[in-house]
């Protein structure tokens, strides 16, 4: 594990943190093996219901350590898997709700990152700024596609070929990010987020989720796969627990359910 990741869990809340504050939280393979593992750990622990991946106060991270980077420049999908794809893939697979807190910059996977979780909030101090053409680079993991999809081609064109930065409200306005916040209120907002998904019926929320990352498909057969998720999950303890709460008129209590 690196002393430059930090791994905090409260109660079912998993908190993933950047600790490399001298160095503008960049990071290096040990930090993407690190998290990698504390993703996978949480996806296959029933205790930990929602991961949040936060940095430091005013940083969030400055992207590759160039330096680490160059020493062994990965190959993704070559025949050794890169500590890079290793924790994308973990981020990309994590079977449990992950939150970005996002303070300060979110620089290249920085911000490419954001697009394989499920939500994603920011301080009113944040910037994006995805400079892999700047760097005679190409965008990576998806977000050449992700990004025209989610934004519209001409707008993710000013991240992905013009490399400018976006503020938090542009961030917001297009999108990136779901909502923004003080910095000194960030952390606090998220966690309650966090909490709130972390009461739900797991099953309901594991399901809702591999339905969204699912790739695109006839509308019918995902109708049809709805279904047979709903039919299943109106089979399950968790649904009766709902139920009950709501004809006894209190909150449903999931802390059981794995």
């Amino acid at each position: 594990m690196s002393d430059d990741i930090r791994v905090e869990d409260t109660g079912p809340v998993r908190v993933i943190r950047f600790d490399r504050v001298a160095k503008k939280n960049a990071i290096t393979r040990a930090m993407y093996s690190a998290m990698a593992r504390a993703l996978e750990e949480a996806s296959g622990d029933t205790a930990i219901r929602v991961v949040v991946i936060a940095g430091q106060d005013g940083v969030f991270t400055a992207g590759n350590d160039l330096v680490d980077f160059m020493e062994a420049p990965p190959h993704i999908g070559g025949a050794d898997t890169p500590p890079v794809e290793d924790f994308m893939r973990a981020l990309m697979g994590c079977s449990k709700p992950v939150i970005a807190a996002v303070d300060g910059m979110a620089i290249g996977i920085g911000t490419t990152l954001l697009l394989h979780c499920d939500l994603a909030y920011a301080s009113t101090r944040a910037v994006f700024k995805t400079p892999f053409v700047d760097l005679a680079l190409a965008p990576e993991f998806g977000s050449s596609q992700i990004l025209p999809g989610l934004l519209g081609r001409s707008v993710a064109s000013e991240l992905l070929l013009l490399g400018e930065s976006w503020d938090a409200g542009t961030a917001k306005a297009r999108h990136l990010v779901s909502d923004v916040f003080e910095a000194e209120t960030l952390e606090d907002e998220v966690m309650t987020r966090a909490r709130a998904l972390a009461a739900k019926a797991p099953s309901a929320i594991r399901a809702a989720k591999s339905l969204m990352t699912s790739p695109s498909e006839d509308l019918m057969e995902r109708i049809k796969r709805e279904g047979e998720l709903f039919a299943e999950l109106l089979r399950s303890e968790e649904f009766e627990e709902a139920v009950g709460a709501f004809m006894e008129r209190r909150k449903p209590d999931f802390s059981k359910f794995g």
